[in-house]
């Protein structure tokens, strides 16, 4: 019970907030509206899975809403050209696991810290994109909306791959060997090291990992609109990482799983219609995501600090 302490606690959390749309806004749990609700969360959580592994490790990365734009982009692109939708979704798999793979470079390889080096990423990648774009949107042509399924039939495939990835992902953290590697390097990359795991090789993955996923999170973002926006992903690093570790993944590293996170993403998804029913200004969500993520560190560091005493 002590050890998902933090799981229980916003699970508690998500309930309450459940609880209060039921009496406000009893029409929020019509199916329509939690399936578009459940639909428009679906590639935030595919990011969320791979920035839990990131955190995880010991790392961080913002620049995948830069990264996500790109791909958004890159992918309306290639479809607009005629290119048939399998190989767009691959392109932009490989485009976002190549700009991870920077990174990965970058803070395994360099040894730089992760946190500058994926602000300088997330700057210039976005202003190269503003650049080249200008703002012109990306008109989609006919058949990759819904993936030239009925809307219905396009939200539930959308849903259903990214619970699909997350009960793989989980599986995979907690039963197999490379997601042990990513624990155990977050916890003590030098007591991994003597271990003989490779604390740079498995740093450098989670960061292409976490790029592969942005890409196939941008293809997923693409098909629900007929057009591309240039400016898409904007505040998607924030939303993630607060999705991350209020879930209960510590920022310090080595602790955390990623059904917690899960939970941490549907709080955070009510969010916006709570805010909504109760006719309070949107522009508050990004505020309480900011107070989540504060909260969440102070909460690492009272605990890790008991831990020690």
């Amino acid at each position: 019970m002590k050890r998902h302490f933090r799981e229980l606690s916003v699970a508690a959390a998500l309930a309450l907030v459940l609880l209060g749309l039921a009496v406000v806004a009893p029409a929020f749990f019509q199916p329509q509206p939690l399936l578009s609700l459940l639909t428009r969360e679906a590639p935030t959580l595919v990011v969320a899975c791979g920035m839990a592994l990131i955190i995880i490790a010991r790392e961080i990365d913002i620049s995948v809403g830069s990264q996500f734009a790109i791909c958004s982009v890159a992918a309306g692109l290639l479809a607009a050209k005629g290119v048939s939708l399998p190989l767009v979704f691959l392109s932009s798999i490989a485009l976002g696991g190549g700009m991870g793979a920077l990174n990965g470079w970058l803070v395994a390889g360099l040894r730089l810290p992760s946190i500058v080096v994926t602000l300088a990423t997330m700057v210039t990648l976005r202003q190269g994109l503003n650049m080249a774009r200008q703002g012109e949107f990306v008109n989609l042509p006919d058949g990759v909306q819904w993936f030239g399924l009925s809307q219905v039939a396009g939200q539930w495939s959308l849903v259903t791959a990214a619970f699909a990835l997350l009960v793989l992902m989980a599986f995979t953290t907690k039963h197999l060997a490379a997601g042990r590697f990513v624990y155990a390097v977050g916890t003590d990359a030098e007591a991994a090291r003597l271990a003989g795991i490779r604390p740079q090789m498995v740093t450098f993955s989670t960061f292409v990992l976490l790029g592969a996923l942005t890409g196939l999170a941008a293809m997923m973002n693409i098909v629900q609109s007929p057009q591309v926006q240039p400016a898409s992903g904007g505040g998607l690093e924030l939303k993630v990482i607060a999705a991350v570790v209020v879930g209960g993944v510590a920022i310090s590293g080595g602790r955390g799983n990623l059904w917690g996170m899960f939970v941490g993403l549907l709080l955070l998804a009510c969010i916006a219609p709570a805010l909504t029913h109760l006719h309070i200004e949107a522009y508050w969500e990004k505020a309480i995501q900011g107070a989540i993520i504060l909260l969440a560190v102070m909460a690492d560091g009272l605990r890790s600090r008991k831990q020690k005493v």
